[in-house]
Protein backbone atom coordinates (compact mmCIF):
# COMPACT_ATOMS: atom_id res chain seq x y z
CA UNK A 1 0.00 0.00 0.00
CA UNK A 2 1.42 3.49 -0.85
CA UNK A 3 1.37 5.92 1.32
CA UNK A 4 -0.43 8.17 -0.18
CA UNK A 5 -3.50 5.45 -0.65
CA UNK A 6 -3.89 5.26 3.17
CA UNK A 7 -6.53 7.68 4.12
CA UNK A 8 -6.97 6.78 8.47
CA UNK A 9 -4.65 5.73 10.74
CA UNK A 10 -6.84 5.02 13.68
CA UNK A 11 -6.89 3.40 16.86
CA UNK A 12 -6.73 -0.13 17.98
CA UNK A 13 -5.64 -3.25 20.22
CA UNK A 14 -3.23 -5.63 18.80
CA UNK A 15 -1.50 -8.42 19.50
CA UNK A 16 1.95 -8.26 19.16
CA UNK A 17 2.67 -12.02 19.48
CA UNK A 18 1.44 -15.88 21.03
CA UNK A 19 2.14 -14.86 24.35
CA UNK A 20 2.27 -11.16 25.19
CA UNK A 21 -1.08 -9.11 25.98
CA UNK A 22 -2.77 -7.37 23.58
CA UNK A 23 -1.59 -3.49 23.77
CA UNK A 24 -3.02 -0.19 22.22
CA UNK A 25 -1.61 0.84 18.98
CA UNK A 26 -2.73 2.50 15.62
CA UNK A 27 -3.13 0.84 12.16
CA UNK A 28 -3.62 2.15 8.98
CA UNK A 29 -7.05 1.59 6.88
CA UNK A 30 -7.21 1.96 3.14
CA UNK A 31 -8.95 4.59 0.99
CA UNK A 32 -12.68 4.45 0.47
CA UNK A 33 -12.85 3.21 -3.30
CA UNK A 34 -15.54 3.28 -5.30
CA UNK A 35 -17.45 0.28 -3.74
CA UNK A 36 -15.92 0.79 -0.43
CA UNK A 37 -18.03 1.78 2.95
CA UNK A 38 -16.03 3.32 5.65
CA UNK A 39 -17.76 2.58 9.05
CA UNK A 40 -17.25 4.00 12.40
CA UNK A 41 -16.85 1.60 14.82
CA UNK A 42 -18.96 1.34 17.87
CA UNK A 43 -19.11 -2.32 19.42
CA UNK A 44 -17.05 -5.27 18.77
CA UNK A 45 -17.36 -8.51 20.08
CA UNK A 46 -14.91 -11.14 21.71
CA UNK A 47 -15.13 -14.42 20.08
CA UNK A 48 -13.15 -16.81 21.16
CA UNK A 49 -11.70 -17.52 17.58
CA UNK A 50 -9.99 -14.35 18.15
CA UNK A 51 -7.74 -15.64 21.15
CA UNK A 52 -7.26 -19.20 18.75
CA UNK A 53 -6.03 -16.83 15.88
CA UNK A 54 -3.92 -14.31 18.66
CA UNK A 55 -1.78 -17.51 20.53
CA UNK A 56 -1.24 -18.67 16.98
CA UNK A 57 -3.38 -22.01 17.86
CA UNK A 58 -4.92 -22.31 14.15
CA UNK A 59 -1.59 -21.33 12.47
CA UNK A 60 1.34 -18.82 12.09
CA UNK A 61 -0.22 -15.55 12.42
CA UNK A 62 1.45 -12.23 10.84
CA UNK A 63 2.11 -9.93 14.03
CA UNK A 64 0.78 -7.30 14.59
CA UNK A 65 -2.61 -8.23 14.02
CA UNK A 66 -6.06 -6.66 15.32
CA UNK A 67 -8.74 -9.30 15.37
CA UNK A 68 -12.30 -8.52 15.70
CA UNK A 69 -14.94 -9.89 13.22
CA UNK A 70 -18.28 -9.20 15.11
CA UNK A 71 -18.72 -5.26 14.29
CA UNK A 72 -21.60 -3.32 14.43
CA UNK A 73 -21.23 0.66 13.69
CA UNK A 74 -22.34 3.22 11.89
CA UNK A 75 -21.37 4.54 8.14
CA UNK A 76 -19.80 7.83 7.64
CA UNK A 77 -18.56 7.71 4.14
CA UNK A 78 -19.06 5.54 0.97
CA UNK A 79 -17.58 5.10 -2.76
CA UNK A 80 -19.25 6.95 -5.86
CA UNK A 81 -20.40 3.67 -6.83
CA UNK A 82 -21.97 2.57 -3.77
CA UNK A 83 -25.74 2.00 -3.73
CA UNK A 84 -26.83 -0.28 -0.76
CA UNK A 85 -25.54 2.10 2.15
CA UNK A 86 -25.73 5.74 2.91
CA UNK A 87 -23.78 7.73 5.84
CA UNK A 88 -25.53 7.54 9.04
CA UNK A 89 -26.93 3.86 8.48
CA UNK A 90 -26.51 1.33 11.46
CA UNK A 91 -24.17 -1.73 9.90
CA UNK A 92 -22.69 -4.65 10.48
CA UNK A 93 -19.31 -6.53 9.98
CA UNK A 94 -18.75 -10.36 10.30
CA UNK A 95 -16.04 -12.76 9.69
CA UNK A 96 -15.36 -12.10 5.90
CA UNK A 97 -14.90 -8.70 3.78
CA UNK A 98 -14.46 -10.31 0.55
CA UNK A 99 -14.71 -13.68 -1.99
CA UNK A 100 -13.62 -14.19 -5.30
CA UNK A 101 -17.45 -13.90 -6.80
CA UNK A 102 -16.66 -16.09 -9.20
CA UNK A 103 -16.66 -19.48 -8.37
CA UNK A 104 -19.68 -22.16 -8.28
CA UNK A 105 -19.99 -21.44 -4.53
CA UNK A 106 -19.69 -17.46 -4.12
CA UNK A 107 -22.53 -17.14 -7.60
CA UNK A 108 -24.28 -20.13 -5.05
CA UNK A 109 -24.36 -16.75 -2.02
CA UNK A 110 -22.26 -19.22 -0.83
CA UNK A 111 -19.48 -17.26 -0.07
CA UNK A 112 -18.35 -18.22 3.46
CA UNK A 113 -16.87 -21.36 1.22
CA UNK A 114 -15.61 -19.80 -1.77
CA UNK A 115 -13.31 -22.38 -3.68
CA UNK A 116 -10.24 -19.79 -3.81
CA UNK A 117 -10.24 -18.64 -0.44
CA UNK A 118 -12.84 -15.50 1.00
CA UNK A 119 -11.06 -12.72 2.72
CA UNK A 120 -11.52 -13.21 6.21
CA UNK A 121 -11.78 -10.19 8.45
CA UNK A 122 -8.30 -9.98 10.04
CA UNK A 123 -5.00 -12.28 9.08
CA UNK A 124 -6.36 -12.71 5.34
CA UNK A 125 -4.41 -11.31 2.65
CA UNK A 126 -6.49 -8.27 1.70
CA UNK A 127 -6.74 -7.46 -2.35
CA UNK A 128 -4.48 -4.86 -1.65
CA UNK A 129 -1.92 -7.62 -0.76
CA UNK A 130 -1.99 -6.49 2.55
CA UNK A 131 -3.34 -8.37 5.97
CA UNK A 132 -6.86 -7.57 6.77
CA UNK A 133 -6.94 -6.40 10.19
CA UNK A 134 -10.20 -6.86 12.57
CA UNK A 135 -13.04 -4.78 14.33
CA UNK A 136 -10.97 -3.98 17.65
CA UNK A 137 -10.35 -0.56 16.23
CA UNK A 138 -12.16 2.53 15.77
CA UNK A 139 -12.89 2.56 11.73
CA UNK A 140 -13.00 -0.32 8.98
CA UNK A 141 -13.21 -0.07 5.30
CA UNK A 142 -14.95 -2.40 3.49
CA UNK A 143 -16.56 -3.70 0.48
CA UNK A 144 -20.51 -2.83 0.50
CA UNK A 145 -21.22 -6.29 -0.70
CA UNK A 146 -19.83 -7.77 2.77
CA UNK A 147 -21.43 -5.05 4.87
CA UNK A 148 -24.83 -6.12 6.66
CA UNK A 149 -27.44 -3.75 7.57
CA UNK A 150 -28.22 -4.07 11.41
CA UNK A 151 -32.35 -3.55 12.16
CA UNK A 152 -33.06 -1.11 14.49
CA UNK A 153 -34.98 -3.53 16.97
CA UNK A 154 -31.94 -5.29 17.73
CA UNK A 155 -30.44 -3.56 20.69
CA UNK A 156 -27.67 -1.51 19.50
CA UNK A 157 -25.16 -2.70 22.31
CA UNK A 158 -25.53 -6.35 21.81
CA UNK A 159 -26.15 -6.65 18.22
CA UNK A 160 -22.30 -7.29 17.28
CA UNK A 161 -21.92 -11.34 18.42
CA UNK A 162 -24.63 -11.89 16.04
CA UNK A 163 -22.35 -11.44 13.09
CA UNK A 164 -20.06 -14.39 14.25
CA UNK A 165 -22.50 -16.06 17.33
CA UNK A 166 -25.72 -15.98 15.64
CA UNK A 167 -24.67 -16.64 11.76
CA UNK A 168 -22.70 -19.74 12.86
CA UNK A 169 -25.07 -21.40 14.51
CA UNK A 170 -28.41 -19.94 12.33
CA UNK A 171 -26.51 -21.48 9.53
CA UNK A 172 -27.07 -24.90 10.47
CA UNK A 173 -30.06 -24.84 12.24
CA UNK A 174 -31.28 -23.39 9.08
CA UNK A 175 -29.86 -26.06 6.96
CA UNK A 176 -30.53 -29.32 8.94
CA UNK A 177 -34.18 -28.05 8.90
CA UNK A 178 -34.45 -27.46 12.64
CA UNK A 179 -38.12 -26.72 13.26
CA UNK A 180 -41.54 -28.26 14.32
CA UNK A 181 -41.04 -31.67 15.24
CA UNK A 182 -36.80 -32.16 15.71
CA UNK A 183 -35.17 -32.57 18.71
CA UNK A 184 -31.85 -30.52 18.61
CA UNK A 185 -29.48 -30.66 20.98
CA UNK A 186 -26.98 -28.10 22.20
CA UNK A 187 -23.87 -29.11 23.47
CA UNK A 188 -22.27 -26.58 25.36
CA UNK A 189 -23.79 -23.12 26.74
CA UNK A 190 -21.46 -20.61 25.96
CA UNK A 191 -21.15 -17.23 23.42
CA UNK A 192 -22.54 -20.14 20.80
CA UNK A 193 -24.23 -22.01 22.75
CA UNK A 194 -26.71 -19.70 24.36
CA UNK A 195 -27.26 -18.21 20.97
CA UNK A 196 -27.86 -21.63 19.45
CA UNK A 197 -30.30 -22.58 22.37
CA UNK A 198 -32.52 -19.34 21.23
CA UNK A 199 -32.71 -19.40 17.66
CA UNK A 200 -33.45 -23.24 17.53
CA UNK A 201 -36.35 -22.70 20.15
CA UNK A 202 -37.30 -19.73 17.70
CA UNK A 203 -37.60 -22.03 14.67
CA UNK A 204 -39.54 -24.17 16.98
CA UNK A 205 -37.99 -27.13 17.73
CA UNK A 206 -37.82 -28.98 21.16
CA UNK A 207 -34.61 -28.23 22.28
CA UNK A 208 -32.06 -29.83 25.08
CA UNK A 209 -28.87 -28.07 26.53
CA UNK A 210 -25.60 -30.71 27.14
CA UNK A 211 -23.34 -28.90 29.05
CA UNK A 212 -20.71 -30.15 31.37
CA UNK A 213 -22.56 -28.71 34.79
CA UNK A 214 -25.99 -27.49 35.74
CA UNK A 215 -24.62 -24.34 36.42
CA UNK A 216 -26.57 -22.72 33.73
CA UNK A 217 -29.51 -24.94 33.64
CA UNK A 218 -31.44 -21.80 34.37
CA UNK A 219 -30.31 -19.86 32.24
CA UNK A 220 -31.41 -22.57 29.33
CA UNK A 221 -34.60 -22.81 30.31
CA UNK A 222 -35.73 -18.81 30.63
CA UNK A 223 -33.62 -18.96 27.14
CA UNK A 224 -36.47 -21.45 25.80
CA UNK A 225 -34.77 -24.95 26.35
CA UNK A 226 -37.31 -27.48 28.04
CA UNK A 227 -34.59 -30.00 28.79
CA UNK A 228 -31.11 -29.53 30.34
CA UNK A 229 -28.46 -32.08 31.48
CA UNK A 230 -24.87 -32.49 33.12
CA UNK A 231 -22.78 -33.99 30.40
CA UNK A 232 -20.16 -35.08 33.67
CA UNK A 233 -23.07 -37.78 34.63
CA UNK A 234 -22.21 -40.76 32.36
CA UNK A 235 -26.40 -41.10 33.02
CA UNK A 236 -26.98 -38.46 30.52
CA UNK A 237 -26.06 -40.51 27.45
CA UNK A 238 -27.51 -43.84 28.76
CA UNK A 239 -30.73 -41.81 29.33
CA UNK A 240 -30.62 -39.96 25.86
CA UNK A 241 -29.44 -42.78 23.50
CA UNK A 242 -30.85 -42.53 20.03
CA UNK A 243 -32.80 -39.34 20.73
CA UNK A 244 -31.99 -36.16 18.72
CA UNK A 245 -32.41 -35.23 15.13
CA UNK A 246 -29.82 -32.63 15.54
CA UNK A 247 -26.82 -32.10 18.23
CA UNK A 248 -24.80 -28.75 17.28
CA UNK A 249 -21.48 -28.72 18.68
CA UNK A 250 -21.09 -25.41 20.00
CA UNK A 251 -17.59 -26.38 21.86
CA UNK A 252 -13.68 -25.44 20.82
CA UNK A 253 -12.41 -28.00 22.59
CA UNK A 254 -12.22 -31.79 22.14
CA UNK A 255 -15.16 -33.97 22.93
CA UNK A 256 -16.33 -37.75 23.17
CA UNK A 257 -17.51 -37.74 19.45
CA UNK A 258 -18.65 -41.50 20.32
CA UNK A 259 -20.43 -40.84 23.39
CA UNK A 260 -22.20 -37.77 21.40
CA UNK A 261 -22.94 -39.80 18.05
CA UNK A 262 -24.71 -42.14 19.82
CA UNK A 263 -27.55 -39.86 21.12
CA UNK A 264 -28.46 -39.36 17.64
CA UNK A 265 -31.46 -41.57 16.38
CA UNK A 266 -31.64 -42.74 13.02
CA UNK A 267 -30.13 -39.88 10.11
CA UNK A 268 -29.58 -37.79 12.84
CA UNK A 269 -26.22 -35.23 12.58
CA UNK A 270 -24.22 -34.18 14.40
CA UNK A 271 -22.58 -30.81 13.52
CA UNK A 272 -19.63 -29.04 14.81
CA UNK A 273 -19.51 -25.47 14.67
CA UNK A 274 -16.84 -25.02 17.60
CA UNK A 275 -13.28 -25.38 16.39
CA UNK A 276 -11.19 -26.90 18.62
CA UNK A 277 -7.39 -27.04 18.09
CA UNK A 278 -6.83 -30.75 18.27
CA UNK A 279 -7.98 -32.87 15.15
CA UNK A 280 -11.24 -35.06 16.20
CA UNK A 281 -11.08 -38.64 15.69
CA UNK A 282 -14.15 -40.02 14.01
CA UNK A 283 -15.44 -43.43 15.18
CA UNK A 284 -16.75 -44.70 12.14
CA UNK A 285 -19.11 -47.93 14.07
CA UNK A 286 -20.69 -44.99 15.78
CA UNK A 287 -21.88 -43.79 12.29
CA UNK A 288 -22.71 -46.81 11.34
CA UNK A 289 -25.79 -48.15 14.20
CA UNK A 290 -28.08 -45.75 12.46
CA UNK A 291 -26.75 -44.12 9.59
CA UNK A 292 -25.65 -40.93 11.34
CA UNK A 293 -23.88 -38.28 10.29
CA UNK A 294 -21.06 -35.74 11.09
CA UNK A 295 -20.91 -32.85 9.62
CA UNK A 296 -19.15 -29.54 10.10
CA UNK A 297 -20.10 -25.85 9.65
CA UNK A 298 -18.95 -22.43 9.09
CA UNK A 299 -20.91 -19.11 9.10
CA UNK A 300 -23.11 -18.00 6.40
CA UNK A 301 -23.04 -15.96 3.07
CA UNK A 302 -23.79 -12.37 3.47
CA UNK A 303 -27.76 -12.95 1.94
CA UNK A 304 -28.45 -15.55 4.61
CA UNK A 305 -26.39 -13.79 7.55
CA UNK A 306 -28.89 -10.88 6.53
CA UNK A 307 -31.51 -13.10 6.74
CA UNK A 308 -30.22 -14.42 10.37
CA UNK A 309 -30.19 -10.45 10.99
CA UNK A 310 -33.88 -10.11 9.97
CA UNK A 311 -34.93 -13.12 11.75
CA UNK A 312 -33.51 -11.91 15.65
CA UNK A 313 -35.11 -8.74 14.91
CA UNK A 314 -38.37 -9.94 13.86
CA UNK A 315 -38.46 -12.70 16.88
CA UNK A 316 -36.97 -10.30 19.29
CA UNK A 317 -33.46 -12.53 19.76
CA UNK A 318 -29.99 -10.64 21.10
CA UNK A 319 -27.16 -12.08 22.65
CA UNK A 320 -26.70 -11.55 26.09
CA UNK A 321 -23.37 -9.58 26.68
CA UNK A 322 -21.01 -7.89 28.95
CA UNK A 323 -19.92 -4.84 28.11
CA UNK A 324 -16.09 -3.95 28.67
CA UNK A 325 -13.62 -1.31 27.95
CA UNK A 326 -11.04 -1.38 25.57
CA UNK A 327 -8.33 -1.61 28.79
CA UNK A 328 -9.78 -4.86 29.76
CA UNK A 329 -9.41 -7.32 26.78
CA UNK A 330 -6.57 -9.35 28.19
CA UNK A 331 -8.88 -9.62 31.22
CA UNK A 332 -11.85 -10.78 29.54
CA UNK A 333 -9.59 -13.69 27.35
CA UNK A 334 -8.64 -15.01 30.45
CA UNK A 335 -12.41 -14.77 31.65
CA UNK A 336 -13.44 -16.49 28.44
CA UNK A 337 -11.04 -19.23 28.86
CA UNK A 338 -12.56 -19.73 32.27
CA UNK A 339 -15.81 -19.99 30.90
CA UNK A 340 -16.52 -17.24 32.99
CA UNK A 341 -18.55 -15.03 30.75
CA UNK A 342 -22.39 -14.83 30.45
CA UNK A 343 -22.39 -14.68 27.49
CA UNK A 344 -20.82 -12.63 24.98
CA UNK A 345 -17.89 -9.62 26.01
CA UNK A 346 -18.28 -6.79 23.65
CA UNK A 347 -16.05 -4.15 23.54
CA UNK A 348 -17.23 -0.53 23.86
CA UNK A 349 -15.13 1.32 21.33
CA UNK A 350 -15.97 4.84 22.42
CA UNK A 351 -13.70 3.90 25.02
CA UNK A 352 -10.68 3.02 22.28
CA UNK A 353 -10.85 6.51 20.80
Amino acid sequence: MLQEDVILTVNAIAATSATDPLVRTTIERRDVGPRDVLIEIRYAGICHSDIHTVRGEWGEVAYPLTVGHEIVGQVTEVGSEVTKFSAGDRVGVGCMVNSCRECDNCRAGQEQYCTNGNVGTYASVDRDGTITQGGYSTHVVVDQDFVLRVPESIPYQAAAPLLCAGITTYSPLAHWNAGPGKKVAVVGMGGLGHMAVKIAVAMGAEVTVLSQTLSKKDDGLRFGAEHYYATSDPATFEALANTFDLIVNTVSAPVDLAAYLRLLRLDGTLVSVGAPPEPLPVPVFALFGARRSFAGSSIGGIAETQQMLDFCAERGIAPEVEMISADQVNEAYERVLKSDVRYRFVIDVDTLR
